[in-house]
């Protein structure tokens, strides 16, 4: 640490040069958010370990100076007098003008002398402290009303990289002062009732972490689409960390869940790779730098080998200590800096030569912590009234939020033609920055060709709360201009542009949240993505997680395929090769894919337990699975066929059982996801099950060790008739209504002919459910239902509470109506309903 002499803060507000070391977060207004967020780093965090590359700011004061000394302050107060008439904000040619000139004419002026020599003589003393003639650093602005909780004037103003010797440097302090007054950001103050000469602006000038060669990124302590707390999300891409600031790129993804991070060996729960084809690094010129800074480049965008490409940009243990930073710095911006709950927004680079990663930026989370105090029990539902199998799909890209919008697709090129964009159009570009953002307000869903979740047009559409679909690489060329579109964000992590202006619907669902029945109402639910916003309806947990959408939709590909990679012929191996990318080992790409999915739904409903069901395709869906007719029998009835139980021991299948149980143990003992039990479908026999359990246990999925449940499911009729056998090897039962009902009535439920008779209130259904519940309780173990009909059913869903269920497990739209219809039978049954439970995260 560079020995300085501590500053007190009568002198702060006189200084021009303040040092890291010298400045807390409560310095804002001598150093702006940002500034004062790195020192607050420097001085507390940096001791337990987490690295910030030192610097110096040049004050707020030195700003306000160099506008006296320049006679700049009439000019911007006639900007103000101007904005007054509202109206002005919208002539945006005007605006434009005034804000040119304004910004030509600070370029033009000469810093006040003594702010200029303060500054050169400390960049001399920072160069020696590093050791480097002519240090490379990054000019950041930072902002006296920037990176506070509940305003983001963050990236509005200017940041310049790699600026290395004195003439440089003070051009690039120039440069950021100009910014303040760009045409977004006058706008952004006027909008929100800040004058024009209110917002002072410091400079950070901090030594540059050399990632052209390595990587950086950003990270957030909570998931950036639903502000699901539970999870650090990070990115990562090859560079600069401005390539995937600015959404030039599409970076790699991870989240890793918080709570077991300093118990489990490795609590990543999701990576994603990204395309990563571009990277910001260095700019040298051949013949030395050019001594004017508007005239040199300071970086250049170069393309990514493929082979690096396709790889991670980061190791699992980098990831993992990054993300361990980030909570370290919650934890203090919490309990120290704001005495309130926060999120942070923090970028992070690794230095190509030393290998060391570095923190470069923290501040709030804007776009969920001004939601935090909004009415928490409404949840919305966006679907579309059109059946999606009718339905044109023009293109896909990176879901931003979860709402739909339909309009005119409006495709703008470039900021020169933005005056012409149609507010309430759908605008359709290549990528944004913060100069789009006045035409961005007005727009009613954004679609764009570059970008991941923490790019400038992802951010900006989550704070102003409209749907956008980033990265979908092509869309400015599949969409026409004036055509008809609807943006649908409501499916997940893959939003979908379709053609025509279609109908939907946005269903809002008042969620009881103060107390709940005695019988637990539990979701049925199957999409990764889906599982952080669906966990915030109130509920007991995951009654079944199937296994089969994970493959389906995250792998795609048969297992044993994918084991017997190098027999499979060259067409099949090339279509691997695609799916995996990021994968030498093909089997290991299985076992991690399942995993996360497994993981993501687990870390969304904890501490609740999810009940995972094992793997229960018929023979025709996985011969389905890319490369999967070369393993799988031709059945007449695969319904009641090769599946199930009957697969996992069967030496046809056992190698790809294997695998399932690998990604479990992952979960439970790598990722420290303990809430997650296991369910065996199909289970004709109690020899079946043991045989099945005799197998996880070699697995290391030994039934009561580390507190590993296993249930059984109840959908054939010799469950119920050996009800009491099965209950002396398993945990709990849950009842699969929908095979039950097929098997006791006798009934091919997929045959049209005889499907009036298929019910599952049918008397002789109703018997066995009763007799099962009986039967599980005499042996004091657990019975739910995970079966369609309760959710479809209301008054099976009560014959269900009657006979004394532990639990119903329903589709998530139906569980708000559900939990008051069982709360109010209960208590017609004189049950006192349970308080609801504050869950830590």
């Amino acid at each position: 640490m560079m020995t300085t002499s501590k500053t007190t803060e009568n002198n702060k507000a006189t200084k021009n040069i303040l040092w890291f070391d010298e400045i807390s977060a409560a310095d804002t207004e001598y150093v702006g958010g940002k500034v004062a967020s790195l020192g607050e780093m420097v001085n507390q965090l940096q001791k337990v370990g987490i690295r910030v590359p030192f610097g110096f700011a040049v004050s707020a004061k030195a700003y306000r100076r160099f506008l006296e000394h320049s006679n700049l302050s009439q000019q911007i107060n006639e900007l103000s007098k101007w904005l007054e008439d509202k109206e002005n904000l919208h002539r945006h040619e005007v605006l434009a003008q005034k804000a040119e000139e304004l910004r030509e004419a600070i370029r033009n002026s000469t810093l006040p002398s003594e702010v200029e020599t303060q500054v050169l003589s400390a960049y001399e003393e920072l160069c020696k402290r590093e050791g480097v003639n002519e240090l490379p650093v990054a000019v950041r602005s930072s902002a006296t009303a920037e990176d506070l909780p509940g305003t983001s004037f963050a990236g509005q103003y200017e940041t310049i990289l790699n600026v290395r010797g004195n003439h440089h440097l003070l051009n690039a302090l120039k440069e950021c002062y100009a910014s303040v007054f760009v045409h977004r950001a006058i706008c952004y103050r006027a909008e929100f009732g800040f004058e024009q000469n209110s917002i002072a602006l410091a400079v950070g000038i901090q030594r540059m972490v050399d990632a052209g060669d390595a990587c950086s990124g950003v990270m957030f302590t909570l998931d950036t689409e639903t502000g699901f707390d539970k999870v650090v999300f990070l990115t990562a891409s090859y560079g600069l960390g401005e390539n995937v600031v600015q959404g030039h790129v599409n970076p790699d993804e991870y989240y890793v869940f918080k709570k077991s991070l300093e118990t489990a060996p490795c609590p990543i729960i999701q990576k994603t790779i990204g395309s990563k084809d571009t990277k910001m690094i260095y700019a040298v010129s051949e013949n030395g730098p050019d001594r004017t800074l508007n005239k040199r480049p300071t970086t250049k965008i170069v393309p990514v080998p493929k082979e690096d490409r396709e790889r991670f940009a980061l190791e699992n243990e980098e990831i993992l200590q990054l993300a361990k930073w980030a909570v370290r710095i919650q934890r203090h911006y919490s309990d120290i800096v704001y005495d309130n709950a926060v999120q942070m927004d923090i970028e992070w680079a690794k230095d190509a030569i030393t290998g060391e990663l570095f923190l470069v930026q923290a501040r709030p989370e804007t776009a969920h912590s001004t939601k935090r105090n909004k009415t928490v029990n409404v949840f919305e539902n966006y679907y579309l009234k059109t059946d999606e199998s009718k339905l044109v799909t023009l293109i896909t890209g990176r879901a931003i939020g979860s709402k739909m919008s339909s309009g005119k697709a409006q495709i703008i090129h470039s900021t020169k033609d933005i005056r012409d964009f149609v507010p309430g159009n759908i605008l359709v570009t290549e990528m944004t920055d913060p100069d789009w953002e006045p035409v961005m307000k007005t727009a009613a869903a954004i679609v764009t060709n570059k970008g991941g979740r923490t790019c400038h047009a992802a951010i900006v559409c989550r704070e102003i709360g409209i749907p956008a679909i980033v990265g979908t690489d092509k869309g400015t060329k599949v969409i026409k201009d004036g055509e008809d579109i609807t943006v649908s964000c409501a499916g997940g992590e893959v939003g979908k542009v379709y053609q025509g202006k279609l109908e939907f619907v946005c269903e809002k669902m008042e969620i009881p949240n103060e107390i709940r029945p005695r019988t637990k109402i539990m979701m049925n639910l199957a999409n990764p993505s889906e599982a952080f916003k669906m966990s915030r309806i109130p509920n007991d947990g995951v009654g079944l997680a199937r296994e089969e959408f994970i493959i389906n939709n995250y792998i795609g590909i048969h297992p044993l395929a994918l084991l017997y990679y190098e027999q499979q012929d060259e067409q099949v191996k090339r279509m691997i090769d695609k799916k995996t990318i990021g994968y030498q080992d093909k089997a290991q790409f299985f076992v991690e894919k399942l995993a996360f999915g497994i993981g993501m739904l687990a870390a969304a409903f904890y501490p609740n337990d999810i009940i995972v069901r094992l793997s229960d395709f018929k023979t025709n869906e996985y011969g389905n699975l890319l490369g999967g007719t070369a393993y799988e029998p031709e059945e007449h009835n695969p319904m009641i066929g090769f599946r199930g139980a009957s697969r996992y021991y069967d030496p046809r299948y056992k190698e790809g059982f294997i695998l399932e149980c690998k990604a479990l143990k992952r979960v439970r003992d790598e990722m420290g996801l303990k809430n997650v039990k296991i369910m065996i479908p199909f289970c004709r026999t109690v020899e079946e099950g043991i045989r099945v359990q005799e197998l996880m246990a070699s697995q290391g999925l030994k039934r009561g060790e580390n507190g590993l449940e296993l249930y059984v499911m109840c959908e054939i009729p010799s469950n119920v008739i050996m009800a009491d056998e099965f209950a002396k090897i398993f945990d709990g039962f849950s009842i699969g209504s929908n095979d039950l009902t097929s098997l006791v009535l006798g009934l091919d439920r997929d045959n049209e002919i005889i499907a009036h008779l298929y019910d599952e209130r049918n008397p002789a259904v109703l018997k066995m459910i009763e007799q099962v519940i009986s039967e599980a309780h005499n042996s004091k173990r657990k019975v739910g239902i995970c079966g369609q009909g309760p959710s479809d059913y209301p008054d099976f869903a009560e014959f269900l509470v009657r006979k004394g269920i532990d639990s119903l497990s329903l589709t998530p739209d139906v569980i708000p109506k559900t939990t008051l219809r069982i709360l109010e039978l209960e208590n017609k049954m004189g049950l006192e309903p349970r308080k609801s439970e504050v869950l830590e995260p």
